[in-house]
């Protein structure tokens, strides 16, 4: 039975492009169908078809998703975690990983040292002689250290349980080749079958996001976490030279996508999308 449901999903959502739009098609199949005969009874396994599909897909995408993320917890609190810490407390490592690490532990104790001498300028309180603000200067950079190490040991566990969570995301895609073939089905229909409209906003929405003039704002706050979050150098170079040629990439990936296929399946999304985009 769920072999049957697999190929009758293929067979309605995974159809090759063809000269005449899919929507006209779609609409004389829809007014044969109504004249059959044996329409009602095609109507009714036509819904436990979708209804299959759409269960499977759910749980399928939700077992994706939440998958590596536990695993991503339990590798990084019970195994990495614990290993890591006592590596760094026993081997004693650098405090720093990379130079971006120290520019912004000095600015901070730059910045706090300022606030000590303003503070004792203006007197709004009693800062207490040379030797007590050495030491509270003394006592913020202990933190700091403490701080960057912290940031230095999370760096290294994120980057161990990262890799074992793109492992098992890559594992579970390998194995479940035919829940990939229904989600995608499944995802088919889900944006084909959106109105015109529906269409044109989400297309609109993608492009102004993450291919528009204020996008390489997004890019940049995007690209400086992910490098903090594995302790790699945070190079304005680089940074600038991936804004400037992804976002350009993508934006002719999704051109293209809507010149080949879109354009073909649904010529009035397109046209709605050039309205709206004006």
């Amino acid at each position: 039975m769920k072999y049957w449901n697999l190929k009758k999903i293929n067979k309605s959502t995974l159809e090759k492009i063809g000269p005449i739009p899919r929507s006209i098609t779609k609409t004389f199949e829809k007014f044969k169908k109504e004249l059959d005969p044996n329409a009602e009874a095609e109507a009714i396994e036509e819904f436990k078809v979708s209804r299959y599909q759409t269960v499977t897909s759910i749980k399928y995408l939700l077992f994706l998703i939440i998958t590596p993320l536990l695993l991503n917890q339990f590798s990084k609190s019970f195994i990495f975690g614990p290993c890591v810490d006592y590596f760094w407390n026993n081997k004693q490592p650098t405090i720093f990983l990379n130079s971006s690490q120290e520019e912004r532990a000095f600015a901070e104790l730059q910045k706090f040292e300022e606030k000590l001498y303003f503070e004792k300028l203006i007197e709004k309180k009693s800062v207490g002689s040379e030797k007590q603000t050495e030491e509270q200067i003394k006592h913020k950079a202990i933190e700091l250290a403490e701080e960057y190490t912290k940031e230095s040991a999370n760096a290294i566990k994120n980057i161990l349980s990262d890799f074992c969570s793109i492992t098992s995301f890559f594992v579970i895609i390998i194995i479940g080749k035919r829940q990939i073939s229904i989600l995608k089905s499944f995802l088919n229909e889900l944006i084909y079958g959106l109105s015109d409209t529906a269409k044109a906003f989400l297309i609109i929405l993608f492009t102004d996001m993450f291919v528009g003039f204020h996008s390489p704002h997004g890019w940049e706050v995007i690209i400086e976490i992910i490098l903090r979050r594995f302790g790699l150098p945070e190079s304005r170079d680089f940074i600038f030279l991936f804004i400037s040629t992804f976002p350009v990439m993508l934006d002719t990936i999704f051109k293209y996508w809507i010149f080949r296929y879109l354009n073909r399946l649904s010529p009035s999304a397109v046209a709605t999308y050039h309205n709206m985009n004006e």
